[in-house]
């Protein structure tokens, strides 16, 4: 698997989208720009970063796996798509590597640095470590079972986005609705101003003929 060039856009398309005009839960601009939260973009680089992992070949040799991976990685990850792209890369290295002639139950924690990296094994049948360290890991691969957390991701980010898209479709609606009733309101004004305009021309009419008609009798 070629990691060179993955994920450089890995969130981008996600950041924002346009058509606002108006505060939503206090994230839209006044210049008509919705943008993601910061912990938005982090769910979404997250489940981007999983799909790039879960692509990667995990040697036979390796019963079970789990990588755990620190918010400050995530986070060094996200901000430098060259650093994400290194811990790809030794990844890919290390899972794919062969332990014969035992087979192995491995963690690979992943750090803010490249210094934090480091992958620790044992004999299967004996690790217990393993077990103990892989309760809350960011991606956990075991005999070939389904990883719980891939199953989350994947009902979690539809469901957002979901969510998201149905707030902006109500967000248009309502910009819709205060158009037309603005336009409404002009309209109404519009009508006002001709009215009084015609009644001031008759007004101004009437009062001519008025001052015409008392000469005219004077004289």
């Amino acid at each position: 698997m070629s990691v060179n060039g993955i994920g450089q856009n890995y969130y981008q398309n996600y950041v924002a989208t346009t058509k606002n005009a108006e505060n939503v839960n206090g994230t839209d601009k006044a210049d008509g720009t919705y943008e993601l939260s910061e912990a938005e973009e982090m769910e979404i680089f997250k489940k981007e970063f999983y799909d790039d992992l879960s692509r990667i070949t995990v040697h036979n040799s390796l019963s079970n796996v789990a990588v755990n991976i620190s918010e400050a990685a995530f986070k060094a990850m996200k901000d430098d798509p060259e650093y994400r792209e290194k811990i790809l890369s030794l990844l890919q290295r290390d899972l794919g590597s062969s332990v014969a002639p035992r087979n192995c139950s491995a963690v690979f924690t992943v750090g803010a640095m490249l210094s934090e990296y480091r992958g620790d094994s044992w004999s299967v049948g004996y690790d217990s470590e393993f077990h103990m360290r892989s309760q809350n890991s960011y991606y956990k691969r075991i005999s070939g079972k389904q990883d719980r957390q891939k199953e989350i991701l994947e009902k979690y980010l539809p469901k957002r986005v979901q969510a998201k898209k149905q707030q902006q479709e109500m967000l248009n609606e309502k910009i819709v609705k205060q158009d037309q009733e603005r336009n409404r309101l002009l309209q109404s004004w519009n009508n006002e101003r001709q009215l009084a305009k015609v009644f001031d021309a008759y007004e101004a009419n009437f009062m001519t003929e008025t001052v015409a008609d008392g000469s005219s009798l004077l004289g």
